[in-house]
Formats: C-alpha cells, sequence, structure tokens
C-alpha cells in the first residue's frame, strides 16, 4: 500500500460509488446477474453450491469494470463474483466515473 495516496484512495472509491449508483439504475440488472452467473467460473467450491437464480440485492454491489475495450465486467455481490461482458454498459460506468 506504499504507493497508494489518500487522494488515490478516495478517487477510487467515489468511482466505485458511482459505478454502484449506475449498476443500481439499470433496468433488468438481476436477469444479467443470473445470465452471468452460468458464464462465469465459481471462485470457490462453497460458491458453486449457492442458488444460482437468486439475485439477493441485501448485500453491497460492486461493479470492477475489468477490460474497457471487451465491455468485461466484474459484478461482486456478498461472497459472489460475476463476470458480464457489456461493452455499452463499461462505456457509461468509464464516463460516469470522469
Amino acid at each position: 500500500m506504499a504507493g497508494v495516496t489518500r487522494r488515490t484512495f478516495l478517487g477510487r472509491g467515489s468511482m466505485a460509488v458511482a459505478a454502484a449508483g449506475v449498476l443500481s439504475s439499470v433496468p433488468g440488472l438481476s436477469s444479467l446477474l443470473s445470465a452471468g452467473e452460468a458464464e462465469a467460473p465459481a471462485a470457490d467450491a462453497s460458491i458453486a453450491g449457492a442458488d444460482a437464480g437468486a439475485a439477493d440485492l441485501s448485500e453491497p454491489l460492486v461493479a470492477h469494470v475489468r477490460d474497457l475495450s471487451t465491455g468485461e465486467i466484474s459484478l461482486f455481490n456478498g461472497t459472489r463474483e460475476v463476470i458480464v461482458r457489456n461493452p455499452q454498459l463499461a462505456g457509461q460506468l468509464a464516463r460516469a466515473a470522469r
């Protein structure tokens, strides 16, 4: 953490909050979550047995744009990770973060 300054930390944190706000306003996001789970490999054996159809948004939802050119977005909800490929949404998130 030696390369992280207070300004960098606050800037990245505010981008994550903005991304969560944009994602919460996207209609049909729960269908994206359930559709993306089939494509994403399970990160842990205990997660693999989780209910694939449940999109419980009672926990924070965090979006991480992994690759803007391909539109690869990792969605983190609780202990689950779902990978979605949507270049248009990735572009919107990148513009909202600027």
